[in-house]
């Protein structure tokens, strides 16, 4: 468990480093640009790494169902909107920002789906998140 709890803090900031590059980039460029060259050099560098260690064509993806596919387009939203945002309200508070509609929508696809858990202290832990984000702004 505590090697998924280093990869998952690893991977937030990873994801704080990459807002912050593209957000630079979209200082001299623009959102959209920024979002289209992260996708590019990321697919260029995920092709080279898949095909060197295996796994790029392991799967059956017709298998999966059309709506599987909708993550290609909303993280390119997600990348252009923060790179936009980097660059107007600073690195910490798109950080938090994100990071608080995140939790929420979590949560409320926790609830939909009726995942394993007790709804109010996930509804109470992210109030307290958005709690600590205001404090934050004060």
């Amino acid at each position: 468990m505590t090697l998924f709890v280093m990869y998952a803090v690893l991977a937030g900031g990873l994801v704080g480093l990459s807002r912050q590059i593209n957000g630079r980039l979209a200082l001299s460029t623009s959102a959209m640009e920024s979002s289209f060259w992260n996708h590019a050099v990321g697919l260029g560098f995920v092709t080279i790494t898949a095909l060197l260690i295996g796994g790029l064509f392991a799967g059956e993806p017709q298998s999966a169902p059309w709506w599987a596919y909708l993550g290609g387009p909303v993280g390119v939203v997600f990348i252009a909107a923060g790179s936009w945002l980097i660059a107007r309200i600073g690195a910490a508070q798109t950080a938090m920002l994100i990071i608080a509609g995140q939790m929420i929508s979590g949560v409320m696809l926790d609830l939909i789906l009726g995942a394993p858990g007790n709804p109010l202290a996930r509804i109470t832990g992210v109030a307290l998140i958005l709690t600590g984000m205001w404090v934050a702004r004060r």
